[in-house]
């Protein structure tokens, strides 16, 4: 089968449902008639998730919303819970834990689905742990509210979506510009992504472009002259020199392959 990868939707958290709704407009305008899943497996309960989206999409003109939930990793082998994905045109990750999302999720039938829905032109998108889980590689520890310390950044497989990447959200609001610069010191190879809230980056084609009414911060270490993870001892405070940092608002764009804005 030929590969037409579909767009990816990474939002930053706390996006406007009942205003503007920028982004769940552009998410409702690409698919159109067709089938959103609404996936809230990255939390421990629904809380009322689904609802919420259902009032949030409603006035946009989506033809169809499914809810999909897993209690555990054996229900992410149930034939009709991959079926939904397979039968979809899109699916949305809402927030929660990014680690529960991918735990429950990775190398199973429903991970299987959601990349071969990407593989074969349908839309991705997630907000908030639903975005984090989407990057190749995952944060999920460190502070935004202290100075970085190399011993307090986690990372971990995520989905793999999208290679060569660390996803953070929420970033303008809880400051986390220290843990993400933490991050790319362990991951040189890795671009930065971090997403303000109600704010998103639509990525298709190995362009990215920003929507909403925060911003979007890229932080490049692959040409780094100095990396302090690199043996630093137990502890230490992350020291990175000659990383690029991008600065991108709405309607800006981002080429991901050659790292630099996009004319």
């Amino acid at each position: 089968m030929p590969i037409n990868r579909g767009p990816l939707f990474l939002i930053g958290g706390h996006e406007d449902k009942d205003g503007s709704r920028k982004i769940l407009g552009a998410i409702a305008a690409e698919l159109g008639q067709g089938t959103l899943v609404i996936a809230t497996i990255a939390s421990a309960k629904r809380d009322g998730y689904f609802e919420a989206y259902c009032e949030g999409f409603a006035p946009l003109g989506i033809g169809r919303l499914v809810e999909l939930y897993l209690d555990d990793r054996d229900q992410a082998r149930d034939p009709a819970r991959v079926r939904m994905i397979d039968q979809a045109d899109g699916i949305f990750f809402t927030g929660g834990d990014q680690s529960r999302l991918v735990s429950l999720t990775g190398d199973t039938p429903i991970e299987a689905a959601i990349h071969a829905l990407h593989d074969r032109g349908g839309l991705i998108a997630g907000t908030s742990a639903g975005a984090s889980a989407q990057g190749e590689t995952m944060l999920i520890g460190g502070s935004g509210e202290e100075t970085p310390r190399i011993d307090d950044i986690e990372l971990v497989p995520g989905l793999g979506l999208i290679p060569d990447c660390i996803i953070d959200q929420h970033f303008a609001e809880r400051g986390r510009i220290g843990r993400l610069l933490g991050a790319v010191s362990r991951r040189p190879d890795c671009l930065g992504i971090g997403i303000d809230e109600d704010t998103a980056l639509r990525i298709e084609a190995g362009t990215a472009r920003v929507i909403g009414s925060g911003g979007v911060t890229i932080v490049d270490a692959s040409r780094a002259s100095h990396s302090a993870a690199a043996g630093a001892s137990s502890g230490g405070i992350v020291s990175l020199h000659g990383a690029t940092l991008h600065a991108l608002r709405d309607g800006e764009s981002f080429d991901l392959a050659p790292r630099r804005p996009a004319k």
